[in-house]
């Protein structure tokens, strides 16, 4: 079998629940991920913002806790088609953490512990549309989830969602990450089935 697969079968959902199509609605949390769970030590844990020009904005641990965060109800879609709906978290939005940043780039690069990396249009990371998450539900982001903070950007399929999140590299042109370059598609929007490349 290969490394991209076409996802889960399809399962019935409620009539009055409103899904992206092909989804199928789920209690649980399923846990898919390309590689091991790394263990991330908070102390040492840090989230950087690396401009076209190569100018660093650094967030420890510490650092991110103390700014403002937001506790955002969002519902998850993932490519391989279970979505999950209103589910609680809590993390700081990237539009407090660009607030000094100052770039002309239009596509960001994030990288994650264990070298996972996704792409993203900045203007889809800005704009109330996208957090820094380490709670869900109330508890401290469990590993397997992400933990101790994931990127959260629920309008897009889960995997843009980059777990143990650790920065990201701002970009003048697009650059696919690990998914993408394996042929899943470059934006992922789930509302018009953008699962892979040609979708």
């Amino acid at each position: 079998m290969g490394i991209v697969s076409r996802g889960f079968h399809s399962r019935a959902r409620p009539a009055d629940v409103k899904l992206p199509p092909g989804q199928y609605l789920t209690e649980d949390f399923p846990v898919l991920s390309a590689g091991p769970t790394p263990s991330i030590a908070r102390e040492e844990w840090e989230f950087t913002i690396t401009t076209e020009s190569g100018t660093r904005h650094r967030w420890s641990w510490r650092e991110l806790l103390a700014l403002p965060s937001e506790r955002p109800t969002v519902d998850l879609h993932c490519v391989t088609k279970w979505s999950k709906l209103g589910t609680g978290w809590e993390g700081v939005s990237l539009d407090t953490l660009f607030a000094d940043v100052e770039t002309a780039a239009e596509f960001a690069l994030v990288h994650s512990y264990g070298d996972y990396t996704t792409n993203i249009p900045l203007e889809d990371l800005l704009g109330g549309e996208a957090w820094i998450a380490y709670q869900y539900e109330g508890e401290d982001l469990a590993p397997v989830h992400g933990g101790p903070a994931r990127l959260l950007v629920p309008h897009l399929y889960l995997w843009k969602s980059a777990k143990w999140v650790r920065g990201m590299r701002l970009l003048t042109e697009d650059e696919p990450g690990f998914w993408e370059s394996l042929g899943y598609h470059d934006y992922g929007d789930p509302w018009r089935e953008q699962r892979y490349q040609g979708d």
